[in-house]
């Protein structure tokens, strides 16, 4: 069974969601504590924001089933920091976003167990970006890879106070040329609905840093939003009423990246 989903597209448009799966499976689950088990930390319903958006525009959709908690896709898989400096979680994580820990006593993985995770399905994962962004440039001559991603508003562990609403990161303009960015950020500040920052506390992770080459016609743009702006961050119901404005503001992100 493949442990990630591709809906291939027909436009230079690639939208990754790295960290929508919330899959554990049951021996690992089985170390955990009973609260990590629910894998708070999942970027929650992302895919439904952006799969009707990415059918609308002909775009390819990219997304796991496994959570984060058993390997996160976002992360290199040598283990170096994000944010070096910062406090932040891992390749294979031993805390969450709240700073417990996930596993209990006696239940961490060695490193035999992280390599076999990397290889399940850290590795099948990024081969099929590189693999489809090497579809798309070769059909296209150029590919927008999109990062969609979404978190708690308050998270004290990674940063002070509330989240901006929308956070665009290009890896402080490596990942993507001057004139997208400035088209994407032109965009958000053509509305008064969301607060927004670009390359704030959130410039892009490994995959926004990997694979963003803009000389070579591939841009990578990450788009992290605050959850509580289409769903109930305590329940993690999904809310439709809200999530509307969210969408709408993304269909025009995204219609900006394929200008």
């Amino acid at each position: 069974m493949a442990n990630f989903t591709l809906q291939r597209g027909r436009v230079p448009l690639l939208i990754s969601l790295p960290h929508d799966g919330s899959f554990i499976p049951d021996d690992i689950a089985a170390r955990m504590h009973p609260a990590a088990c629910r894998s708070p930390d999942t970027d929650w319903h992302v895919g439904r924001l952006y799969e009707p958006l990415a059918e609308a525009l002909g775009a390819s959709v990219l997304k796991p089933l496994a959570s984060r908690y058993v390997v996160d896709l976002n992360r290199p898989a040598d283990g170096h920091a994000l944010y070096p400096g910062q406090r932040e979680t891992g390749l294979v994580s031993t805390i969450g976003f709240d700073g417990e820990p996930l596993y209990q006593d006696g239940g961490l993985p060695d490193a035999a167990e992280v390599q076999q995770r990397i290889n399940d399905y850290w590795q099948p994962y990024h081969q099929a970006i590189s693999q489809e962004i090497a579809r798309l440039h070769a059909e296209h001559g150029r590919v927008v890879l999109w990062e969609g991603h979404s978190i708690r508003s308050h998270v004290p562990m990674l940063f002070e106070g509330q989240l901006p609403d929308f956070n665009l990161g290009t890896a402080s303009g490596a990942s993507c040329g001057t004139p997208l960015q400035g088209r994407l950020q032109a965009c958000l500040e053509s509305q008064s609905r969301f607060s927004f920052a670009v390359n704030g506390r959130f410039k892009g992770g490994y995959i926004t840093r990997h694979y963003g080459h803009p000389a070579a016609g591939v841009q990578a743009i990450q788009l992290e939003l605050a959850q509580f702006n289409y769903m109930d961050e305590e329940s993690f119901a999904y809310d439709e009423g809200r999530a509307v404005a969210v969408q709408a503001l993304i269909s025009q992100l995204l219609q900006v990246s394929l200008q």
